[in-house]
C-alpha cells in the first residue's frame, strides 16, 4: 500500500514538473520583441539627434550661457551629492531611488576613467549618475553616443539652477 502511494505521488510530481516547463521558443519570441523595440527607440532617438540644432546664446554678465534645445533635452534642477561641480549638459548613465545603487554605478564609472558624479533631483528624490559633464550640447551628444555601447539607456540632462 505504501509503495503504491509513493509511486503515485512520484508520478504526479513528475507530471507536474514537466507540464510547467517553459519552452525555449517563448523566450526567443520575447527577446526578439524586446530587441525590435530597442532598435526602433534607438533609430527614433538618432533621428532626433541628427537634426541640426540651433543653440541660442544668452549673454549675461560676465559670461555667456547656452540655453538648451527644449525639444530634445530633459531639464532638471540637480544637487551634487559628492562635492563636485556640474556643467550645463550632463550625460546620465543611470537613475536610482536609492543612493547606494547610484554610488555603486558611480564607482564603476570612476574605475573606468570617467569623472562620474551622483546628483539628486530634489523634486523627485531620484539620484542621477552623471558620467560626463559639458558646457556644450555637441560634446555631450558625442559622449552619450560613446557611452551607449556600455549603457544603452544613457541620456542628456540639461541642468537648471
Amino acid at each position: 500500500m505504501k509503495k503504491t502511494l509513493l509511486m503515485g505521488i512520484a508520478l504526479i510530481s513528475a507530471l507536474a514538473f514537466t507540464a510547467c516547463k517553459s519552452s525555449e521558443s517563448s523566450y526567443k519570441k520575447a527577446y526578439e520583441k524586446a530587441k525590435a523595440q530597442e532598435m526602433s527607440r534607438t533609430v527614433a532617438t538618432d533621428q532626433v539627434d541628427a537634426a541640426p540644432v540651433a543653440v541660442t546664446p544668452v549673454v549675461t554678465t560676465p559670461t555667456t550661457t547656452v540655453q538648451p534645445n527644449t525639444e530634445n533635452d530633459r531639464q532638471e534642477r540637480l544637487e551634487v551629492m559628492n562635492g563636485g561641480t556640474l556643467k550645463a549638459f550632463n550625460v546620465v548613465c543611470g537613475s536610482f531611488s536609492k543612493v547606494d545603487n547610484a554610488n555603486n554605478l558611480r564607482n564603476t564609472l570612476v574605475a573606468k576613467g570617467y569623472s562620474a558624479q551622483v546628483a539628486q533631483n530634489p523634486e523627485t528624490g531620484m539620484y542621477r549618475v552623471i558620467a560626463t559633464s559639458f558646457d556644450d550640447r555637441a560634446s555631450a551628444i558625442s559622449s552619450r553616443d560613446q557611452l551607449r555601447g556600455t549603457y544603452p539607456d544613457a541620456w542628456i540632462l540639461y541642468r537648471t539652477y
